[in-house]
């Protein structure tokens, strides 16, 4: 059942520059990382869901342009994550302005499913705080759930800074919710090699 109160971005519009060629497009299972990211969006309780695009957005659309959700390019994505959350963002509202959280998601974690993205969700409805975090590996990040309460600030944000500057700055608020596969992600080709690696076992 799908709660149409909580949105879901996806972002996916940086150049891949360590990995060399759009690691949203690697292989993966019988799908592509984006592919994989966006069914496990469209199958969690989070509706609507957009995807931000910015480089290689022409190369990366017609892996998902069949999907139920909306794409929508970041025209400034070089200038980092913060200006696709501004993009994401209001894209979401001008869908529904109802929206009371919004959950970002990256499409490099591979391990990320709609029962992980559900869980954030779960976790919100449970303890109101104003932020849901993933954590791992030390750390708390993405995915991550923000409460409207929040908003202005994401839409603040400066250039590369993304939303773990908010999960830090409201450590106090944070509800963190386990998910050591979270510390997997894809950034260069060695990551892929050993992800491979992993999963072949």
């Amino acid at each position: 059942m799908n709660f149409t109160n909580i949105g879901l971005m996806i972002l996916a519009a940086g150049a891949s520059t360590r990995m060399g060629t759009p690691k949203q497009l690697l292989p993966y299972r019988d799908s592509t990382l984006i592919r994989h990211m966006a069914e496990a969006a469209i199958a969690s309780v989070c509706q609507p869901i957009v995807i931000v695009l910015g480089a290689n957005s022409e190369q990366i659309k017609p892996e998902i342009s069949q999907l139920a959700l909306q794409i929508v390019d970041n025209q400034q994505w070089a200038e980092g994550m913060s200006s696709s959350i501004r993009v994401g963002l209001a894209t979401l509202n001008a869908i529904n302005q109802n929206l009371e959280a919004v959950a970002i998601a990256l499409c490099d974690q591979p391990f990320v499913s709609s029962q992980t993205l559900d869980r954030l969700v779960e976790a919100y409805r449970f303890t109101r705080k104003p932020i849901i975090a993933s954590e791992y590996a030390g750390t708390l990040g993405v995915p991550v759930l923000f409460s409207r309460l929040l908003w202005p600030e994401l839409v603040a944000l400066k250039s590369t800074e993304g939303a773990k500057q908010l999960i830090q700055k409201y450590s106090h608020e944070v509800f963190k919710v386990p998910f050591p596969e979270g510390a997997i992600d894809i950034d260069t080709p060695k990551d892929y090699e050993e992800f491979q690696a992993l999963t072949k076992r």
